[in-house]
This record gives C-alpha cells, sequence and structure tokens, in this order.
C-alpha cells in the first residue's frame, strides 16, 4: 500500500497521538481527534493554527457526519458544492465547503 504525501502534518501528543491534521494546496485534507479527547477544543485550536498558517480555506466532508458538518459550520464554512460519491466513487455523498470571509 502506498500513502500519499501530504504537503503539512500536524499532530496533537499527550504522550500518546491524541489528533492529526494534514493540509495540502490551502486544503484541509484530513482533521482527526481520537473520540475520548473531543469537546476539549483540540479541533478548533488545530483548525484556527491551519488557518491562520497555511491559509486554509476549503475542505471536504462526509454528508453523513453531521458532527464534523456542524463544527466546520461553527468555524465560519459554508457549503458550496455537494456530490452523491465520493472522491473514489463510492456512495458516500460529500459537502464542499469554503470559509465564509
Amino acid at each position: 500500500m502506498t500513502s500519499k504525501n501530504v504537503e503539512h502534518l500536524m499532530v496533537v501528543d499527550n504522550d500518546e497521538a491524541v489528533g492529526f491534521m494534514e493540509i495540502e494546496n490551502h486544503k484541509l485534507e484530513m482533521l482527526f481527534i481520537a473520540s475520548n479527547q473531543r469537546g476539549k477544543g483540540l479541533g478548533k485550536a488545530l483548525l484556527q493554527y491551519g488557518m491562520k498558517n497555511y491559509d486554509v480555506c476549503e475542505l471536504t466532508v462526509n454528508e453523513q457526519n453531521p458532527q464534523a458538518i456542524g463544527f466546520y459550520e461553527v468555524m465560519e464554512f459554508k457549503t458550496y458544492k455537494k456530490t452523491e460519491l465520493d472522491e473514489a466513487g463510492n456512495p458516500y455523498p460529500l459537502l464542499y465547503m469554503k470559509l465564509d470571509r
């Protein structure tokens, strides 16, 4: 299995990796926070860091993940496009969101 190199990778490490964020060309490619660490502000801190230091202004999120969608909306991202299939052609609807500046 080959993995894609990402332009920027940030990891939150509190004696173990509890979250990470990947950024490529001003786009948030991935944001993950361990379930036992959610609600502590780590995702918000990571995303704000990416927005400030790497000009993150766009992302894609699975429409079947309302918690993530709500989080990104609170962070002022707005949906501008929807697809019925994910980028691999699987039946997972995606929302494309941009920062509402």
